[in-house]
């Protein structure tokens, strides 16, 4: 047996694959191309976001009996297409869960409390003290769309500041308590003080936060995207900056996130978000940690082999 992993990955994965008899070929830096032309013979595959797992592969893939993502989101693969197969599918959110949600948590700190852009100021010889001054976190309401494995955990972190969490997802009803509300997003419009998005891409969610979105919010609110970035039409949320539709903006995630390859008006546009004081962009990292790095492979590896 043969298993390909295809990005960065634990060495407990590796080590527990070869336990089990497999070949493990670790290949954190295979192109599409490269893996069309080995796929023939593998029984076993892990990937990432790096590496789109369409029917044109799956095709090639004779022997394939599993796909193994580390973290959530199975966008890029053609899941019908695989199951027709017979090909198990897992991903691993539980890994990586906490880390996204400390990393939600830590954005929304940083901008209510001016962290990134007083000491852009303070290293520039300015010490300004008034014009910096916060936005407490405590008694606020915080909307949640999506709440599953990463909105969950952003939401339990949320706990300590007495805030009221309106929480919308589309497919799961029932959640509900204590201080954790099921709401519709019309009220996430109306009362949200925060808006953190943890959803799948899918048709429903592509471009989900655009002009009409952002012009409905009432409160002014922090805008919050850790899950995927055509989530937000980044021509919108611009525009909702300079409305002031929005208090700021953290973005982990981009529409396009190769940087390399941006077109001109890609540049402008991240050119003038990084040169808001009251924007953050970090480069997909949200749910790395050294604690999530291991725990995506133990959780992928007690779903494959149960």
């Amino acid at each position: 047996m043969k298993a390909i992993i295809t990005a960065r990955a634990h060495d407990y994965l590796i080590d527990q694959l070869k336990q089990r008899g497999y070949d493990v070929q670790y290949l954190p830096n295979i192109t599409y191309d490269q893996l069309s032309m080995m796929i023939g013979d593998v029984t076993g595959l892990v990937v990432t976001t790096r590496i789109k797992i369409d029917r044109e592969i799956l095709v090639k893939a004779n022997s394939l009996k599993w796909i193994g993502r580390l973290g959530s989101g199975m966008e890029l693969i053609d899941l019908d297409y695989a199951m027709a197969r017979g090909i198990r599918c897992e991903s691993s959110p539980e890994g990586n869960r906490n880390a996204v949600g400390e990393h939600c948590l830590g954005l929304l700190l940083n901008l209510m409390n001016h962290i990134t852009s007083s000491f852009q100021e303070v290293k520039l010889g300015n010490w300004l003290r008034a014009e910096n001054t916060a936005t407490e976190l405590k008694e606020k309401t915080v909307g949640i769309i999506g709440y599953g494995n990463t909105g969950s955990a952003f939401a339990s972190l949320l706990k300590p500041f007495c805030v009221t969490v309106l929480a919308y997802d589309k497919y799961k009803f029932g959640f509900g308590g204590d201080y954790i509300k099921e709401a519709s997003i019309e009220q996430i419009w109306r009362y949200a003080d925060v808006v953190s998005f943890h959803v799948p891409l899918t048709t429903d969610t592509h471009h989900m936060a655009d002009e009409h979105f952002f012009s409905s919010l009432k409160q002014r609110p922090y805008f919050l995207n850790t899950s995927r970035g055509s989530v937000t039409k980044l021509a919108d949320l611009i525009s909702a900056l300079k409305n002031k539709w929005i208090a700021g903006a953290a973005l982990d995630v981009l529409e396009n996130e190769k940087l390399e390859a941006y077109s001109a008006t890609e540049n402008e546009q991240l050119a003038w978000l990084s040169d808001q004081p009251n924007v953050i962009i970090t480069p997909h990292i949200a749910g790395y940690s050294h604690e999530a790095f291991y725990r995506m492979a133990k959780v992928l590896i007690e779903k494959l082999f149960p």
